[in-house]
């Protein structure tokens, strides 16, 4: 004789679960809401938040509701108001995508029909040469003979700054590794950085930072 598995536990075991109270609520939360608490990235979510709320007050909308009747125009008037005010292109990409993003999610909410910006002009991104200058061998050497190599402090300097070059992390991935995100992976060390969107990747370390991570770690200790 098979046995059943009932679809919900037992009354008993049922402390976990919504009351009706708590269902009801979560269920009148807007989908712009949503949109910006599934922002995992708080950088991101930072600048997202400042860029629909400057559209908001720019087409005067003050209630999340009001979004299903933006249409097209109204982007393309706010687009130019962007340009009118001298932003950067890469700003106004941004806040285009800002706003493209929480469109794109009321659709899948289906709390709207179409996405407006879709079709507005995005100003163009120049792809010949990168926004971040780069750096030549001789500057590089001078910038790892920054400190004292004798002392924690100038290994400290050293490895922070042979991990940006040798690796070109962001400044932001630097300050969020821990000692035990150097890890060996089939005998090579490796970074485990923690990237944008929550990635993880695992970086092989250059082995001029592995000789200088076993400097530190014998100072250290």
């Amino acid at each position: 004789m098979n046995t059943v598995v009932p679809a919900f536990p037992p009354a008993e075991d049922r402390s976990h679960i919504l009351t009706s109270s708590q269902f009801t609520q979560l269920a009148a939360v807007s989908p712009a809401l949503s949109w910006f608490a599934n922002l995992d990235n708080p950088q991101t979510r930072r600048a997202y938040q400042n860029d629909v709320q400057e559209f908001m007050a720019f087409a005067g909308i003050d209630d999340p509701r009001q979004f299903r009747d933006v249409v097209r125009g109204h982007v393309l008037a706010w687009r130019r108001d962007l340009e009118q005010r001298a932003l950067s292109e890469a700003s106004i990409r941004r806040k285009l995508a800002a706003l493209s993003s929480l469109f794109e999610y009321l659709c899948e909410a289906n709390a709207i029909t179409s996405n407006p910006v879709d079709g507005v002009r995005h100003p163009k991104m120049a792809r010949a040469e990168g926004k971040t200058p780069a750096i030549g061998d001789h500057p590089a050497r001078a910038l790892l003979q920054v400190g004292e190599p004798d002392t924690l402090r100038g290994l400290r300097d050293r490895a922070i700054l042979s991990t940006l070059l040798y690796h070109g992390r962001r400044r932001a991935e630097l300050c969020a590794l821990h000692v035990v995100d150097i890890q060996e992976r089939r005998g090579v060390k490796h970074l485990q950085v923690h990237g944008k969107g929550s990635k993880i990747r695992y970086i092989p370390l250059h082995s001029v930072r592995q000789m200088q991570l076993q400097l530190t770690s014998q100072w250290s200790s």
